[in-house]
């Protein structure tokens, strides 16, 4: 069983993800038939964001996987040369 501490971490990163999803829908989705001249227009970023932020986000997520695969490929090679 997780801790209390644990519980409110998790209860906190799913609000935080469930925020952004919610955002990120409106965005997207919702706001493409709203009228451009509406107040809530000023809320959103522009459009190209909704394409760049996340492929921006993808990118690093990918240049971080691939440097900790990197990484841990070579701390292996040294163990198994240290161990030979």
């Amino acid at each position: 069983m997780a801790t209390g501490t644990d519980q409110v971490v998790g209860l906190g990163l799913v609000a935080v993800s469930l925020i952004i999803f919610t955002y990120y829908t409106a965005w997207v989705i919702l706001l493409p038939f709203i009228d451009s001249e509406h107040v809530i227009h000023k809320y959103f970023l522009p459009r190209a964001y909704a394409v760049a932020i996340p492929l921006a986000a993808g990118l690093l997520l990918l240049l971080f996987v691939g440097l900790f695969i990197t990484y841990m490929m070579l701390k292996s090679e040294r163990v198994t040369k240290k161990a030979q």
